[in-house]
């Protein structure tokens, strides 16, 4: 399976895309052709080889030979997309990206997505930047996107509304739910026409994947900060297969703690697995001025990270946390149960592949039977996998994923 994974350290635009896909492998002349199915006239494309920063990339403009350059307005738009000769999922998403470009622009500017008049997106240039970009990923047979945190940019912009602060309120509305971050030089560096286009390739926002790479592209964006290499990079490749391993992304919330009375731990990490994390951990290390103390981790979904966090603020006398996004890899699993002396117990049964699987008793439900019966919590758990081994499961024991 073809994927293409975007490299956003420094933002994203349509042009960024065109460039990087072509510096990729995408023929321009392939490009071209296929946008002769637009019915849309009076420009051409340039491709140039570019410096940017440290970097060799490609530049791909939209050369407009005609002198009208009026903005278009989301109905215009669409009768050139439904218009089009363009491949049907090519059509579809483009009038996805429209849609939510109006969308953007009308909350921004407080007008109703069909009343939307696009100024810096709906210029021809970056009518050819959108809708290429789209129909170069549908012939490089892109069959899936990632693509990393976004990079914004700082510092304010000028635009037809006046001066802005970056990002401009079109990308702020865009990056609902995206991961997004600033850095660099004080401009910007997405635009609306890139995140819109970001967005609709891909929900997977995650480091570069485990991929077999067959090519690296860099994208250059029009401006060139002195110091700062403003491009996009993408790599395109075959997906490593990873066996039958799932994947997820959790959130690390962590502090330093050296001045806290130990008896209240005990608490916090009540109130933290009550909060939604998923697991707490305690870890000595030994501080400034050789002082002993303890790392607080707690890891939690990315939705549960500021809940989780606040619980940390409030209950320790932490100033500040850490907090960082983690990919796992997980083994898919279920729940199966025994019955021992007349109680359920629940194992969990993960998938190794091949056929194999390895199982492990819950603990709190053999804690459970423990407590009724007076027996060890050991001994319940190995009568519980003696039980499961007997109705046919799996032998190997294993360890919840962290």
């Amino acid at each position: 399976m073809t994927h293409l994974h975007l490299d956003c350290f420094s933002g994203i635009s349509g042009d960024m895309v065109l460039g990087a896909l072509v510096d990729a492998g995408l023929p321009l002349r392939d490009l071209t052709r296929g946008l002769a199915a637009l019915p849309v006239t009076g420009y051409r494309l340039r491709a140039t080889a570019v410096l940017r920063g440290a970097l060799h990339a490609t530049k791909v403009d939209v050369v407009i030979h005609q002198a009208a350059r009026a903005p278009l307005s989301l109905r215009q738009i669409r009768r050139m997309i439904s218009g089009s000769r363009l491949p049907a999922s090519v059509k579809d998403r483009a009038g996805q990206e429209f849609q939510s470009l109006a969308e953007a622009e009308g909350l921004a500017h407080g007008a109703g997505a069909d009343d939307v008049t696009f100024h810096e997106v709906g210029v021809l240039d970056s009518f050819v930047d959108v809708v290429g970009g789209l129909l170069g990923c549908h012939l490089l047979g892109v069959q899936s996107v990632t693509a990393s945190p976004i990079n914004v940019g700082a510092g304010t912009i000028r635009s037809s509304h006046g001066i802005l602060p970056v990002p401009g309120p079109a990308v702020a509305a865009l990056a609902k739910g995206v991961p997004v971050y600033s850095a660099g030089p004080a401009r910007e560096l997405t635009t609306p026409t890139g995140l819109a286009l970001v967005r609709i390739l891909t929900r997977d926002f995650a480091p570069l994947p485990p991929m077999r790479v067959t090519s690296v592209g860099y994208g250059a964006g029009t401006a060139d900060p002195e110091g700062w290499p403003n491009v996009l990079r993408v790599f395109l490749g075959e997906v490593t297969p990873v066996g039958v391993h799932e994947q997820d992304t959790v959130t690390q919330i962590e502090t330093n703690l050296d001045d806290m009375n130990p008896q209240a731990y005990d608490t916090v990490m009540d109130r933290l697995l009550a909060a939604g994390a998923l697991d707490v951990t305690l870890a000595p290390v030994t501080m400034k001025r050789s002082r002993p103390g303890v790392v607080l981790t707690a890891l939690a979904a990315p939705e549960k990270a500021e809940e989780v966090a606040t619980v940390i603020l409030r209950e320790t006398t932490a100033l500040g946390v850490r907090i960082q996004d983690l990919r796992r890899r997980l083994l898919p699993r279920r729940i199966e149960t025994v019955q021992l002396g007349g109680e359920t117990v629940r194992v969990k049964v993960a998938d190794l592949g091949k056929g194999e699987k390895k199982a492990a008793p819950e603990y709190q439900d053999c804690r459970r039977v423990a407590e009724q019966t007076g027996r060890p919590v050991r001994e319940i758990m190995e009568s519980v996998m003696e039980v499961f081994r007997a109705q046919g499961g799996p032998v190997r024991r294993s360890r919840r994923a962290r």
